[in-house]
């Protein structure tokens, strides 16, 4: 099969040959990967950084993806870590890390957006105790992980979600994705004016210093 294979991590991935897979346990399968998300997760893997890197070579970048199943079924998947990644024409998923999408499903959408939104669904459903009416502050928000965090927030009930950020022109499209109130990181004043905004807030959702607490 054709993949995009590492050879060296001084180098990206090329176009190439890989030996087909075989699943070796019984909740194993080959899916053919429709979409595979692209990631600073997977770009680390891809250069050798990411602090699970085992330095084996040649490796198929690739942690999570969409796949067809042999019944046709569309699953999103996520890969435990191996040099056999999403970034082939197939890959090997374990059933039980995996979910069953609709047929109508977009699969490069959920492939592209199913890592940026896991990091606040994770902290909100994981890491702390959120109830539904609290406030929610992102700093960061105009990012793609951070938009998706504003959405994320309102969805599990958040009363109030502000979204903090540098870029103006993409601050300005957050009201639309459920954010109460947006505020500026460009400059002092801003930055005191979000102080302010934001002195009653119960959660802060931090991509500028990737850290989340409970205020």
């Amino acid at each position: 099969m054709q993949a995009a294979v590492v050879v060296t991590f001084d180098a990206p991935p090329a176009y190439r040959e890989f030996p087909n897979l075989t699943p070796l346990a019984p909740d194993e399968m080959v899916v053919d990967v429709i979409a595979s998300g692209l990631h600073p997760r997977v770009r680390s893997q891809a250069d050798g950084s990411h602090y699970t890197s085992s330095d084996k070579l040649p490796l198929v970048p690739g942690i999570d993806g969409v796949g067809r199943t042999p019944d046709g079924t569309l699953r999103y998947f996520v890969l435990p870590d191996t040099t056999m990644g999403a970034m082939a024409e197939q890959t090997v998923i374990d059933q039980r890390r995996s979910i069953a999408l609709p047929d109508s499903a977009d699969p490069i959408l959920v492939a592209a957006s199913m890592n940026p939104v896991m990091s606040s669904w994770i902290a909100l459903r994981r890491r702390i105790n959120f109830e539904p009416g609290q406030t929610v502050l992102i700093l960061g928000a105009t990012g793609s992980s951070g938009r998706m965090a504003v959405q994320v927030a309102k969805r599990l009930g958040a009363s109030h979600v502000i979204g903090a950020g540098r870029d103006a022109r993409r601050l300005s499209i957050l009201n639309d994705l459920g954010a109460d109130t947006t505020a500026r990181l460009d400059n002092a004043a801003a930055v005191s004016d979000l102080a302010e905004v934001a002195r009653d807030v119960d959660v802060v959702i931090d991509y500028l210093w990737v850290r989340l607490r409970p205020m």
